[in-house]
């Protein structure tokens, strides 16, 4: 029910990712009422095969705070999702709603796994080599070292998980490659990760990032934040130039048609939309938080990559990786 467009958005996206996965099962938790309409808008009855109804009598507010939410709103549509999780139900839970209250109630039902301190929350970012991973990305503003090697762990198990890597590359994300670079808690986290058994790149900087020189880039949530939304507010940069140059002239608007099908290449291979869906590592459950302003292009891919954490196993390589550096 969350998010800026709720069911217009969220159910034909579970519809297009049944097309795509007959085998998997959509339980779309909501207000009934809201949830039956819009599966009649897309000619699908509610006993169609793959989908089932949760009735959910609530909804959190984007605006809403997640102590509220948590507090109050024990009947949400988020709350029921989560729970649905925790007794097995379910196997994944994906909301574009409040971050804010997702990260909350999943944290406060499902519990961290054992030897996690804090959930991290991990997006990908196109690189010129594919993609990497990126955590945490604004979950924990204040992170010791210890908790920048368990975001490490959790990285490389989630690579592992849905990339079948045996052993993905992990960078500490500094302001210099130099081991002497960084403040104490980035140099002691460095000496954690090295001493940890993952494949240890070492520092990264933010350059590397979009280089693709690791698989999963470490980093805390508040410099994660700042990178993610600079990052977004470059590309926005960059496509109003181009839209510009392309308008100032007659010459430009002609040569602009001619760079129609470089231009449209250019926009599927940075298409944000295919990245949708920043998954919440570290709890006893998966959680993929959606883009508030997805479609249903964004929406199908979070579906997906909640699939792929669960086929791939990803609970149990992230128990098992952090049993064995507790060991």
């Amino acid at each position: 029910m969350g998010g800026d467009h709720g069911p217009h958005v969220t159910v034909p996206s579970a519809i297009n990712f049944l097309r795509c996965d007959p085998e998997a099962n959509i339980i779309l938790v909501g207000i009934p009422e809201a949830i039956e309409s819009e599966l009649r808008v897309q000619k699908i009855n509610s006993g169609h095969r793959g989908i089932q109804i949760h009735p959910a009598s609530e909804i959190v507010g984007m605006d809403e705070s997640p102590a509220l939410a948590l507090r109050n709103k024990k009947d949400s549509s988020m709350r029921v999702a989560i729970n649905l999780v925790k007794t097995g139900e379910a196997q994944a839970c994906i909301s574009a709603g409040n971050t804010g209250a997702l990260l909350a109630t999943s944290r406060f039902v499902l519990k961290t796994i054992p030897g996690i301190d804090r959930p991290a929350l991990a997006v990908i970012l196109p690189t010129v080599t594919g993609h990497t991973y990126v955590l945490d990305m604004g979950a924990n503003v204040n992170c010791t070292a210890e908790h920048l090697l368990q975001f490490g762990v959790m990285g490389a198990s989630l690579v592992s998980s849905v990339e079948n890597k045996v052993a993905p590359s992990v960078g500490l994300l500094n302001i210099g490659e130099e081991e002497i670079k960084g403040n104490e808690i980035v140099k002691r986290a460095a000496d954690l990760l090295r001493s940890s058994g993952l494949n240890f790149y070492g520092n990264v900087e933010g350059d590397d990032i979009y280089k693709g020189t690791t698989d999963v880039v470490v980093c805390d949530g508040f410099v994660g934040n700042v990178t993610l939304k600079t990052s977004e507010g470059l590309a926005q940069m960059l496509a109003t130039y181009l839209r510009e140059e392309f308008k100032r002239n007659l010459l430009t608007k002609l040569a602009g048609v001619f760079a129609v099908p470089a231009i449209n290449a250019f926009k599927r291979r940075v298409d944000h939309r295919q990245y949708n869906g920043a998954s919440f590592l570290g709890l006893k459950g998966i959680v993929i938080k959606s883009h508030g302003s997805a479609d249903t292009i964004a929406f199908t891919a979070a579906i997906k990559r909640a699939s792929d954490e669960v086929r791939g196993g990803m609970l149990r390589r992230i128990s098992e990786r952090v049993a064995e550096l507790s060991q």
